[in-house]
């Protein structure tokens, strides 16, 4: 068979050695040093933030993890991994916008599930979330969006609050709103998820 008529390849190689399979992703090619260093790689808002430094994804996610446990005190420690772990599969596809988001449509929705649920499952937690937690989570990445909206993406408070919706009882103040270094923050969402994973059950079997 001719170049031309083999398959596009739908692997990436991470730095770990893992090769990750985009098609059919498996959990034992997931590592979290890959998350980690890639995440905090990956730009939000495109790269249109003010700062020194971009504001990334691994950074945006402790945010989010950070307001769901402020709104969700009595959350279990897998709710909370799962906040953190929200934007994960963005390690391999990148953080697209939600206007392109709604342009490319099902396929990428596609790609995002699967990677989630192997990342889930990867981690000890069930492959789909329940409606419940998906919702908590996503009132924590809206009220994440508001604040870096309107302090590093230029947008005004009422062009925000239209967007994502005004945030009630929680002050920006004591979040970690300020863009960090890519190696700063990499070790911060590493540190992040081994508090979290200390603090859950372990397995008696």
């Amino acid at each position: 068979m001719s170049s031309s008529n083999a398959a596009p390849r739908a692997w990436q190689r991470m730095l770990s050695g893992r090769r990750l399979d985009l098609i059919n992703p498996s959990p034992l090619d997931i590592e979290l040093s890959d998350i980690a260093h890639g995440l905090a790689r990956v730009a939000r808002w495109n790269g249109q933030t003010i700062g020194r430094h971009a504001f990334s994804v691994a950074q945006h996610s402790v945010l989010v993890e950070q307001i769901f446990s402020h709104l969700k005190p009595k959350a279990s420690a897998a709710d909370r991994m799962a906040a953190l772990l929200h934007d994960a599969p963005e390690y391999v596809i990148g953080d697209m916008i939600s206007p392109f988001k709604a342009i490319v449509g099902g396929d990428y929705k596609s790609v995002e599930r699967r990677l989630q649920e192997a990342i889930h499952l990867r981690f000890g937690l069930p492959a789909q979330m329940t409606k419940t937690l998906k919702d908590a989570i996503k009132r924590a990445d809206r009220i994440s969006a508001f604040f870096e909206a309107i302090q590093l993406a230029g947008f005004s408070e009422s062009e925000a609050a239209r967007l994502f919706g005004r945030p009630r009882g929680i002050s920006p103040d004591a979040l970690p709103i300020e863009p960090m270094s890519a190696t700063r923050v990499q070790r911060l969402f590493s540190r992040r998820f081994e508090e979290i994973e200390t603090g859950r059950p372990k397995s008696t079997e």
